[in-house]
């Protein structure tokens, strides 16, 4: 019965598929934390400059 239930492959392929997801989905909100991390550094040094221009 054990070696029947390893030998099933019916419901690999959705796992693989979520697991590609949200490995897909992690990248993307790292991605989106560091671009956001320094356009604000960049909004930072374009503030401070008219700051320092009046």
């Amino acid at each position: 019965m054990l070696r029947r239930i390893l030998k099933d492959t019916a419901g690999a392929s959705a796992i693989e598929y979520s697991v590609i997801a949200a490995l897909i989905s992690v990248a993307a909100i790292g991605a989106m934390f560091a671009l956001g991390q320094r356009s604000n550094a960049q909004f930072e040094t374009v503030e401070a400059a008219y700051e320092n221009a009046s």
